[in-house]
């Protein structure tokens, strides 16, 4: 089963993270082969972190509340709140098979947040500038709840559009970058 985790960061959190880095990466390490993407998110000007994406596949709910909720930096406070929810991988791929590799252009994720009922939309037909997308669902897997993608654009506008707006409630972008070790 996937799953996607996003930690959004608490406000000055910066120094809590910064000493707890080596604890972050070795737990990730230890999730390296289920992981289909990871990275953090950004201001727009990309000086300070505000959350850390990671899409990983787990056996199950409770393995990845066990991911989400025993990593580091939440465990010390430096997060404000977690979304954790299934997700589909749409694409197939990880990020590390993205065909525009780790570098080069801006990187966006993009959240759309399902009205209170509503149909999965169908994956972009211009699949180029993904990197990963799939639906947000309910923990049965049944109920779709939004769509997160991670997406290479020009712009935040371009990002946005990955999601057409009148399928979702709101449409959140995030700058965000390829995560772990360098």
């Amino acid at each position: 089963m996937e799953f996607f985790c996003f930690h959004r960061d608490r406000p000055g959190s910066l120094p809590l993270r910064e000493k707890l880095v080596e604890e972050h990466w070795s737990y990730m390490d230890r999730y390296a082969k289920e992981l289909i993407a990871r990275g953090p998110t950004f201001t727009a000007d990309d000086e300070m972190p505000t959350g850390s994406v990671h899409i990983v596949d787990l056996p199950d709910p409770a393995a990845a509340r066990a991911f989400a909720f025993d990593e580091p930096n939440y465990q010390a406070g430096a997060y404000r709140d977690v979304l954790l929810r299934r997700w589909s991988n749409r694409l197939g791929r990880t990020m590390w098979d993205f065909p525009g590799g780790r570098t080069g252009g801006n990187r966006y994720l993009v959240l759309g947040l399902g009205p209170e009922q509503g149909a999965e939309p169908a994956v972009p037909a211009e699949r180029d500038e993904l990197i990963a997308y799939g639906p947000l669902l309910s923990d049965d897997g049944a109920t779709w709840l939004g769509t997160a993608a991670l997406v290479r654009a020009p712009d935040p506008e371009t990002a946005r559009a990955v999601l057409s707006p009148d399928r979702y409630a709101d449409v959140e972008v995030h700058d965000w970058e390829f995560g772990g070790r360098r």
